[in-house]
């Protein structure tokens, strides 16, 4: 942050900002919006592209951007007119951002797999950097879009703020102290995978989110994806199907949970992802680490981290839109990737029924009522044929699936002309997976 907030200062002084195009404006897109207008020098949110135009305009005016300054564009070139003039724009089509030559940044935050596929296929075709929130996309086929990324030669990335760009940042941290780490974990305070849409209304309402958004992170969906794509950036595994996810008294400091996991799973191989439900501070994110040098050891207990063979290192806050701004700012000022996929998957997020799913039915998406996310190493999933849940909606089922079981592509049919199938087997085959 020390250093993007010079950079920042100095393009604001140099009259260059970093020009961004927000592509929706749900809940978090709103915060994000108010964030870079109000508070963040350096950096102009030129367009806002939803598909409910009245939304784009309440997350321009929500951030005290009068309705009569915004401009609605229904093409490129009436677009390009609204930025040369300084003129915010919404509009309905995604894609005219991602097209325009005056937009530096891409971000994206819909968290749908079939059309944030899309966009972010476009931004990167068109030579945008692309930041986004959409975990449930690059867990699902984020490696391939990686090879796009490099082929353009920009920076795909998903955010700080949200847990896994935190985590992200704490492990390049602990490994920069010659820390090895062994362990990124999440801290939830509810985790129940029979959630769905109508038992999380209320919760909804009162926060003004998404029912299905806030049930994809009871029912563990989210966190699912969370650690899959720290899993992804750092070649780390899972321990277990599901991960381990130990439950502790509310409160439990993080610091005392080391032994909850298996030791010489941490210290033999490439480390884990997991969580833990009740520990403090919630909803923070911690890495565990250990050191191999006896004079360091010794300096880590000195500083009040223990002997060892763990140490525990942790954020006690995760800040979502508040930090969106520092992953834009890196990406176009630095070329530096917050979080993201740095090979072929190794862990995957695969589909179990919510509840018994009959022959015939469609699948609903994240969050909803039909299925709910698991982490599985991405070797096992592939050697059991497994679907993964951000492919799962649409596909139609042949037969019964009980509850709890874990689906595989023989019991369902895929819907046609899916992008994300299609990049999914394209991903398989670039990296030798089919």
């Amino acid at each position: 942050m020390i250093l993007i907030d010079t950079a920042l200062a100095r393009r604001e002084a140099e009259g260059r900002p970093i020009r961004v195009g927000m592509i929706g404006a749900g809940f978090m897109a709103r915060g994000v919006a108010l964030q870079i207008i109000q508070y963040t020098q350096g950096m102009r949110l030129v367009a806002i592209a939803n598909r409910t135009i009245e939304k784009a305009r309440s997350a321009y005016e929500g951030a005290s951007v009068p309705a009569e300054q915004l401009q609605f564009v229904e093409s490129v070139g009436q677009l390009e007119e609204a930025i040369a003039a300084g003129r915010p724009a919404i509009t309905d089509d995604a894609l005219l951002l991602c097209q325009a030559e005056g937009i530096d940044v891409i971000v994206e935050i819909t968290g749908a797999v079939e059309f944030g596929a899309r966009v972010v296929l476009e931004a990167l075709a068109h030579g945008k950097h692309v930041v986004t929130m959409n975990a449930e996309l690059d867990g699902t086929v984020g490696a391939i879009l990686q090879v796009y990324a490099r082929r353009a030669g920009v920076v795909l990335t998903l955010s700080d703020g949200d847990q896994p760009g935190v985590t992200m940042n704490l492990y390049r941290f602990v490994k920069g102290l010659g820390v090895r780490p062994v362990l990124c974990g999440n801290i939830k305070g509810l985790h129940d995978p029979y959630r769905n849409p109508t038992t999380q209304r209320a919760f909804a309402e009162r926060w003004g989110q998404n029912p299905s958004m806030v049930t994809s992170f009871a029912d563990g969906s989210k966190i699912s994806f969370e650690q899959a794509v720290v899993a992804n950036a750092t070649g780390m595994r899972v321990g277990r199907r599901g991960m381990f996810g130990p439950t502790v008294p509310t409160g439990t400091p993080v610091t005392e949970i080391a032994g909850l996991y298996p030791l010489e799973l941490l210290l033999e191989g490439p480390g884990i992802v997991d969580y833990v439900v009740g520990a403090h501070p919630a909803p923070g994110v911690f890495v565990l680490g250990t050191h191999d040098h006896p004079t360091q050891r010794h300096y880590l207990n000195l500083y009040k981290l223990g002997e060892g063979p763990l140490y525990c290192f942790y954020t006690p806050y995760h800040l979502c839109h508040f930090e969106v701004p520092n992953s834009v700012a890196r990406a176009a000022l630095f070329g530096d990737v917050t979080l993201a996929a740095s090979g072929p998957p190794r862990v995957e997020v695969i589909a179990a029924a919510k509840t018994d799913l009959e022959a015939g039915a469609t699948l609903d998406g994240i969050g909803h009522y039909m299925t709910y996310g698991l982490c599985e190493n991405a070797e096992v999933a592939r050697a059991e044929n497994l679907l993964p849940i951000g492919l799962a909606e649409g596909c139609r089922l042949k037969r019964a699936v009980p509850k709890d079981a874990c689906l595989t592509y023989d019991d369902v049919e895929p819907p046609a002309d899916s992008l994300a199938h299609r990049l999914r087997a394209e991903q398989n085959a670039h990296f030798g997976l089919a």
